[in-house]
């Protein structure tokens, strides 16, 4: 199956914590990120997840943000530092490759955020991702 989604990140899953109908899962990644998907637990079932299964982590770019420098006081458990290695900007949008430990992200934002925040190749970044915008997948 070939998918449209640029981000499609390789690893395992670590824990899975069930609700009565969410189910927080955790995966370690490739490059050794802790990341953490809130999904159905339909999903988890249909999936067959478990400690152990080998899962690809899927985000949309336009739903990673990015921050200049560590955040607190946020919701989001999902901060995975990286280096800005390309940006492609639009006449309103821009697409941001950061590299990230174990392979790389994108993230589409506005091209106005990308001199707000004076983004440049090298630049430092954190990407944050909220937990409800992880989809998984079997590897």
């Amino acid at each position: 199956m070939t998918l449209s989604i640029r981000n499609q990140l390789p690893g395992t899953v670590t824990t899975v914590t069930a609700g009565e109908v969410m189910a927080v899962v955790g995966i370690r990644l490739t490059g050794g990120q802790d990341l953490t998907a809130a999904i159905t637990l339909e999903a988890v079932t249909d999936l067959g997840l478990t400690a152990g299964s080998a899962v690809r982590a899927l985000v949309k770019s336009t739903e990673v943000a990015l921050a200049t420098g560590p955040v607190e006081g946020l919701s989001i458990r999902n901060r995975i530092p990286g280096t800005v290695t390309e940006i492609a900007t639009g006449g309103a949008m821009a697409s941001v490759k950061v590299h990230i430990d174990g392979g790389s992200l994108t993230s589409a934002v506005t091209r106005e955020a990308v001199t707000d925040l004076a983004l440049a190749t090298g630049s430092p970044v954190v990407a944050l991702i909220k937990s409800t915008e992880v989809s998984l997948a079997t590897a």
